[in-house]
């Protein structure tokens, strides 16, 4: 997977993360590498929504891009 595929795959994701939680914005869900963990905490932070939560909603978002 190239870095053109990577984030094309990423733009779908944010795009379904804002549809679940309209109040994230595209500065709170810039994926910088090694910063997974801020990403985390700013969505968190947004939608008062467990850590738990945010990644389970971000693995579900990514793992429906991998297979098409």
């Amino acid at each position: 997977m190239n870095t053109l595929e990577i984030k094309g795959d990423w733009n779908i994701t944010k795009g379904k993360l804002k549809q679940q939680w309209a109040s994230l914005t595209d500065d709170d869900l810039q994926y910088l590498a090694g910063k997974k963990d801020e990403l985390l905490g700013r969505i968190q932070k947004r939608t008062g929504e467990s850590r738990a939560a945010v990644e389970k909603a971000i693995e579900e978002a990514t793992a429906s891009n991998c297979c098409r």
